[in-house]
């Protein structure tokens, strides 16, 4: 397939195309998060999406894609590629074309960040009617740009919006820092909008995809929480984070420096007010694998940093 024309989440379980025999794609559908596969998804979304593509279909049968596609990309033209044999999974797709991107010098850290959340400014979507806000977060880009639930969204940054496939692929086009139009119907009347967004925005739990399991990051340590009253003895706050190193110690954990009974108190001087199996996760989210990074821990009531590279 075209990857020009068949652009979409290659770390997704399943993926709809609504386009016609010219290439012109009306919509997508398909979409997750970090908490399931499905948890975007509906078979009533579905069907609202495809109604409205066929609708767009019937004005205009023979539409053609708006900007002609660039010359076609195959997967097995592309020079990381060689190293793979027999059938390319989806996720496979992605870890080539970022190790072309290594290769080639154009790779940069914030790049694994793809498809963000239309939450990450502030919008959560209907499960079935794909372009309805069900809801703004406060003080979000969303909310400062006048959006409100019950709004219809009908475009962002450019894009027609039906689904929440639509919406994470437009986000996916948006720049890193700048402004993403974007427009919606209010009784009637269409009102327009600027979502001003800068560096980190497109940050979200990446820990789910496939396409990075050799990027993330398993930091093998692991414990008890401490309770109020230990915190209290220690001189922690009590909603930080701190938990005691029980026996026995991976060998990972023992070559980066820890030992039974060091309460981990967090990584790079960050108070993080969270339990241990939050911090496992949050450095599974925000560094990758080769990172140099400070594991803060306290040893027999004293403080101790230990260098670690990150694995």
């Amino acid at each position: 397939m075209d990857l020009n024309v068949f652009e979409f989440d290659f770390d997704l379980t399943w993926a709809a195309f609504l386009m016609n025999a010219n290439d012109k794609v009306y919509g997508r559908f398909g979409g997750r998060d970090a908490k399931g596969a499905d948890t975007r998804n509906s078979l009533e979304g579905l069907r609202f999406a495809m109604q409205q593509a066929l609708t767009e279909h019937r004005k205009a049968p023979n539409a053609k894609p708006e900007t002609p596609s660039e010359k076609p990309l195959y997967i097995n033209q592309v020079p990381a590629a060689k190293s793979y044999r027999g059938c390319i999974h989806c996720h496979q797709v992605k870890e080539i074309l970022r190790q072309e991107a290594i290769n080639t010098g154009t790779w940069n850290r914030d790049s694994i960040y793809t498809y963000p959340l239309p939450e990450n400014v502030g919008l959560t979507l209907d499960r079935i009617r794909g372009n309805l806000v069900n809801d703004v977060k406060p003080g979000s880009l969303a909310a400062k740009a006048g959006l409100k639930m019950g709004d219809v969204l009908q475009t962002l940054n450019g894009a027609a919006v039906n689904s929440f496939a639509d919406a994470q692929h437009a986000l996916h086009k948006a720049p890193a820092k700048g402004t993403i139009p974007i427009a919606w119907q209010r009784d009637g009347k269409t009102l327009n909008g600027m979502l001003p967004v800068n560096d980190g925005w497109r940050r979200t739990n990446v820990t789910w995809r496939p396409s990075l399991l050799d990027l993330l990051p398993a930091l093998t340590v692991y414990g008890s929480d401490l309770t109020l009253k230990e915190k209290k003895a220690l001189g922690l706050d009590e909603k930080r984070l701190a938990f005691r190193q029980e026996p026995p110690v991976h060998s990972a954990a023992k070559a980066m420096g820890v030992l039974e009974n060091d309460v981990i108190l967090g990584i790079d001087n960050k108070a993080l007010e969270m339990s241990m199996e939050q911090f496992l996760g949050h450095v599974r989210q925000n560094y990758l694998v080769g990172e140099a990074a400070t594991l803060n821990v306290l040893r027999n009531g004293k403080r101790v940093d230990l260098n670690v590279k990150l694995k």
